[in-house]
């Protein structure tokens, strides 16, 4: 117990290392939107449930989620990203904002932000419908101002910690990552510490010398499959014109192939496994995902009936029954039944690792966990316990996150292996998109990111104690402060987004003297001891002060926050105290507030309860578009996505 409980601390370590790490994504950015519906009976016009829309989720997707989750674990996640300039991508906008992730996205007019659209009735995924043409090219100015993004976050991140960053790269078929793009970051290289790469084809990226590649066994296959066919000239297993990929584990099916008779492929060596990660089914080739039913092997089924030709699907028909093709590869869904797919991809690392150019190979093998492989020549086994599909989606990009972090944390192969395979298993409890937070990650160890030892409620005397002790162990430090008189969701979300943007939120609040001079006489509503009492009891805060004076400025020069924030839908420069938050050598964050949701409108409801009134609905400001647009009130789920009432935009 002794020694497991040494082992829990040393992880726990690594974890809280890498707080702050500058890490740069750039990739395909997409929006997952899950719609839950019931269903008590059958329509008259064909055998399908009559859906009732219930409630409606909005997450970030494919890279966008690989940058929550850096920033959910404790890095600095700056998101460069080709987005469109339409609803979805506001959405995907709002998404970035609640989970701290710098949004250096590029507006594409025109151009269509991916979206995947679940129904779901009692948590069983009935249909997915996407949206985004993967064929839409970008257009040359679209690469230019992608290019200057890349170039200006590398070094606004550089600036922010003086550490060199660490580059993630999320390459999903969708149309991010154009040729240009890939030569530049391949140029630019030495820039970045720690290079993380999760493509859908590795076999682009071989100039990029990644330090880890995480391929699903699919991807793995796939790239060994072309490989022999430079070799083999019969085979033809090049790029077809237009690669129908759908983005990481995703299940695209089509029409059969065409001539019947043509001869099989079979993969090198008895590798087994699907074409892209695009053909998979939900969840292949993340670790805790359920596999497809049956078993997954390259190996030569009898009677293929030959490739598929451009336009046409990833699924065939073979004499063995239904197969999984991807670009010329035909994968028998029969053949690899009792196949340890583990120890061919171990059998097959140093391959990989010559392939892609990568120091460390991890192949995911979804319900088998993973393989990683790396200089030593030594390959390291880990294992999950298997979820349904719809609880894994996402869980891969939580697995790429944690292990890019910590290697660029300087951590052992073996250790970074085990945080990475614990955050994806961790995160896959519910339906959803997953995102491993830091705490639950820290929890899982056994440890807690904050002090045990201080109380929530501190005097300002303590205050200065507390925060040496945290930023010494390498926190981040969040300061914001308020009357907070009538607590009420606005207050909750805004608190929840502040203490996304670091690791200790710190919440000063107003004494009832310092309330009656800023508001007047009638407030405040509740005494001080109420209100940090409420404010206390609520997980995103870690210490609440009391002060008296008017200005929080004596206890920002205590604090010396990391990030101060305020609420309000101005810019910082407005905010008063922000002079001296930068002197003391912080940044300063504007958040804007839950509409309709102040401590001064629910008073004057409050007053006016009884009088008849005209209902009006609330109003949110869209702060891109200039306008005021109704909406209802918002829920949030407990992963922190969006989720709006059905019948209104999110």
């Amino acid at each position: 117990m002794a020694g497991a409980a040494a082992e829990e601390r040393r992880l726990a370590t690594v974890v809280e290392s890498w707080l702050g790490r500058p890490v740069l994504v750039i990739g395909d950015a997409m929006l997952d939107e899950w719609r839950f519906a019931e269903s008590d009976r059958l329509c008259r016009e064909a055998p399908a449930p009559v859906l009732t829309l219930r409630r409606r989720i909005s997450a970030a997707g494919g890279a966008a989620n690989t940058a929550v989750n850096v920033a959910a674990l404790g890095g600095r996640a700056v998101l460069v990203a080709p987005v469109g300039a339409d609803v979805a991508g506001d959405e995907l906008h709002d998404c970035l904002d609640r989970a701290g992730v710098w949004d250096r996205t590029v507006a594409q007019p025109g151009r269509h932000t991916p979206v995947k659209r679940r129904m779901l009735a009692g948590n069983q995924i009935l249909l997915r419908e996407d949206s985004g043409d993967p064929d839409d090219a970008l257009d040359t100015d679209g690469v230019q101002r992608l290019l200057t993004a890349l170039e200006c976050a590398t070094e606004e991140l550089r600036a922010a910690g003086g550490e060199t960053p660490t580059l993630v790269v999320c390459d999903y078929g969708l149309g991010a990552l154009p040729a240009p793009v890939r030569a530049w970051l391949v140029a630019a290289r030495d820039r970045y510490a720690t290079i993380a790469l999760d493509a859908h084809d590795l076999a682009d990226w071989r100039g990029l010398a990644p330090t880890v590649v995480t391929p699903s066994f699919a991807e793995a296959t796939r790239l060994l499959a072309r490989a022999a066919s430079r070799t083999d000239s019969h085979l033809h297993l090049d790029h077809p014109a237009a690669d129908p990929t759908d983005g990481p584990s995703e299940l695209s099916v089509g029409t059969a192939p065409g001539a019947a008779g043509s001869p099989a492929v079979s993969a090198p060596a008895g590798m087994p496994g699907a074409g892209a990660r695009g053909a998979e089914a939900p969840g292949a080739g993340v670790p805790g995902a359920a596999p497809p039913p049956a078993g997954t092997s390259l190996g030569p089924p009898t009677g293929g009936t030959g490739e598929p030709t451009p336009g046409e699907d990833r699924v065939a028909m073979t004499g063995d029954g239904l197969s999984v093709t991807g670009t010329g590869v035909t994968v028998s869904a029969l053949a690899g039944e009792g196949v340890d797919r583990a120890v061919l991809a171990e059998a097959r690392l140093a391959e990989l690792r010559a392939h892609t150019g990568a120091d460390v190979v991890a192949v995911t093998l979804d319900t088998e966990g993973a393989v990683v492989g790396g200089t030593d020549g030594a390959s390291r086994r880990s294992h999950s316990t298997p979820v349904p599909a719809s609880h894994a989606v996402g869980a891969g990009d939580a697995y790429l996150a944690a292990m890019t972090l910590a290697l660029a944390a300087a951590a052992p192969l073996p250790t970074a292996a085990q945080l990475a395979q614990l955050a994806a298993t961790i995160t896959v409890s519910d339906t959803g998109t997953c995102v491993c937070r830091r705490e639950d990650l820290l929890h899982a160890l056994g440890a807690r990111g904050d002090d045990a030892g201080h109380p929530v409620l501190v005097a300002p005397e303590e205050l200065a104690t507390i925060v040496e002790t945290q930023r010494g162990a390498g926190r981040s430090v969040v300061f914001t402060n308020g009357c907070f008189d009538v607590l009420h969701p606005g207050h909750v979300r805004y608190l929840e987004q502040a203490r996304a943007l670091g690791d200790l939120l710190v919440v000063a609040v107003n004494s009832d003297g310092s309330v009656r001079r800023l508001k007047g006489p009638d407030r405040p509503v509740n005494p001080v001891e109420d209100r940090v009492a409420l404010l206390a009891a609520l997980a995103c805060v870690d210490h609440v002060v009391i002060f008296e004076e008017d200005s929080p400025a004596g206890l920002i020069e205590v604090v010396r926050p990391d990030v101060y924030v305020k609420g309000g839908d101005y810019p910082p420069e407005m905010v008063p105290e922000a002079p001296l938050v930068r002197r003391l050598g912080g940044q300063v964050r504007t958040l804007g507030y839950v509409p309709d949701r102040s401590t001064s409108a629910i008073i004057d409801r409050i007053r006016a309860h009884g009088h008849p009134a005209t209902p009006v609905e609330p109003e949110q400001v869209d702060a891109r578009r200039h306008a005021a647009v109704p909406v209802e009130p918002e829920q949030v789920d407990a992963r922190g996505s969006r989720a709006s009432t059905p019948g209104r935009p999110a």
